[in-house]
This record gives C-alpha cells, structure tokens and sequence, in this order.
C-alpha cells in the first residue's frame, strides 16, 4: 500500500539508499533536507524540501516519517543536537501534523552504551516509544562503508591494520540496499510495528582477520597485518582523557579514541545480557548481498 512519506536524512548514505527504495516501491515521499545541505546529484528529480523543520510538516501532511539522521562526529555536543534533538523536534512537529507512523534508523551499539552518541540515542529511543505514535526502531550491524576503508590501502601494498588478533569482534554487515529495502519494508508491515528491530546482513558473522583474508586474496596481495595492541589504544585514551580536563580540543579527540576503542572491542550482533555475550544466532539476517562481495566489485 504506498503512504505519503517524509525521509530526513537523504544526504546520508543509508538515506540516499531509503530514498532510492521508497521510490522503487511507489511510495509517495519527500526528502527533507537541513537549509544547508547540498542536494546531492543522486538526489536530482526527487521531491526534496531544504529549509526549515517546521515548513515541511505546515505544508504537507504526511502518513509516515523516517529519519535516517545521525551526528557526523559522535562526539558530545553533536551527539545530543542532532542524535536526540534534531530528531525529537522531528517526532514533536510530526506528531503536531498527524503523522502516524515513525520509523528510526538508530544502531546495534546502543545495546551496551558507554559512549556520548549511544547515550543520545537511547534517549530518543525512549521519547519515541512513549510518544503514543507507532513505531520502528531499526538498530542495524556494521554497514559496508564501515568495513570498506582499508580497501585502497591493501591494494596499494599496505598492510592491513588489525586490533590485536584481529578475532575478538564480529559482525554481520549489511548492505546500503539490504538495509534500506529493510528500513521502507517497515512503512506496511505491521509485525515490525512498535518493535526494536536489530538486523544484520546474510550470515555467518564475520572478524576482521577475515576481511583482511579476504582482501588479500581478492587483490592477490601476499598477507601482510600490522598490529595495534589494546593495551597501546588503552593508553592513548587515558592520555588524551587526562589532557582533556584542560583542553576542549583533546576532550575531542579522546571521545574519538574512545568510540575507535569501542568498535575495536565490541561486536555489532545481539547482545545476551542473562549470558554476558553477544549471540550470532539471535541476530536476525536479512537480504541477499554479502560484505564479500561487495569487496569484488569495489575491487573491479
């Protein structure tokens, strides 16, 4: 059944992703983008509203509202303006206009919150789910962008950087496009209504040595890994937090080391709380491409 849809977020990856299949399935919508945004060239012939929040909900009326919005940098200040703000004072003027339905792209990570980002989503999560609108809150894995960024770096001879073994996380990746058919398939299924909804990509999880493997292979490049020990990533944080009670700009920089220790030590897949672990079978599966073969054809 195609609704009448407002998609905040559309310059994002995944957003350009939800808008592309939103209108793949016929549904109705607008992309509504900040007043300074840039309206990316992929974006051309769509129905897109820069400007103010408060114009797009005057002006039209809307069945659903998807926010694929998400704070650039993670750190503290922009966490919490866009993370939780930004999309509170989407879901305030959306509830206004009479829309009835939210879907929310939030993430797997803040199962186990300890960083400022994580935290700013669960408070939107929790304002969301008692706001008396029905909701999907999607929580996807790690995203191939994520897991693309030594692609050129192994192709050139490089070695490729590992934490530790390379095996104390794992994930299941999920594609731009699996994600998104994911995001939109919310809109009309009512079993993923008022629900959290973490979802991964096709199985079996992987670790980074892996994708290292992998790449390897894929580029017929002799395996070379470079090793970043935990304890050294320990230090830098502690380092930079200490400096940071007297710096604003290392306060920064040890939320970064922080968020780059987390995804260094942490699995993207459901986490058991009774059992103290992350299950790879409880985290759900959805859509056909793989992380590997995403590897070939950015590889030519």
């Amino acid at each position: 059944m195609s609704k009448r849809v407002v998609l905040f977020g559309a310059s994002g990856t995944i957003g350009r992703a939800v808008a592309r299949e939103l209108r793949l399935s016929g549904h109705d919508f607008v992309c509504a983008l900040r007043g300074s945004s840039n309206i990316p060239e992929d974006l051309a012939g769509y129905s897109v509203k820069p400007g103010a929040l408060a114009d797009v909900f005057d002006r039209e009326g809307f069945d659903v509202a998807i926010s694929c919005i998400a704070s650039r940098t993670g750190a503290p200040e922009d966490a919490w303006a866009v993370d939780f703000q930004a999309n509170s004072d989407i879901l305030k003027a959306a509830h206004t206009s009479g829309v009835r339905h939210f879907v929310l792209l939030s993430a797997i990570c803040v199962q186990k919150p300890g960083l400022a980002f994580q935290h700013a989503k669960l408070a939107f999560e929790k304002e969301l789910i008692e706001s008396g609108l029905t909701y999907s809150i999607v929580r996807p894995t790690a995203f191939f962008k994520s897991l693309s960024g030594q692609i050129e770096r192994v192709r050139s001879g490089k070695p490729y950087l590992l934490f530790g073994n390379g095996e104390l996380t794992r994930c299941k990746p999920i594609s731009d496009r699996d994600l998104a058919r994911f995001v939109v398939g919310c809109i009309n299924d009512p079993e993923r209504r008022n629900r959290i909804l973490p979802v991964g990509g096709p199985g079996p999880a992987i670790t980074p040595l892996q994708q290292g493997k992998d790449l390897f292979r894929l580029t017929g490049q002799k395996p070379r890994y470079r090793r970043v020990p935990m304890a050294l990533m320990n230090v830098i944080v502690g380092a930079l937090g200490l400096m940071g009670l007297v710096s604003e700009r290392a306060a920064a920089k040890a939320e970064y080391a922080k968020i780059g220790r987390y995804y260094a030590t942490e699995s993207m897949l459901v986490w058991d709380e009774k059992a103290g672990r992350y299950d790879e079978a409880a985290t759900p599966e959805f859509g056909t491409e793989t992380l590997f073969e995403h590897y070939r054809k950015k590889l030519g």
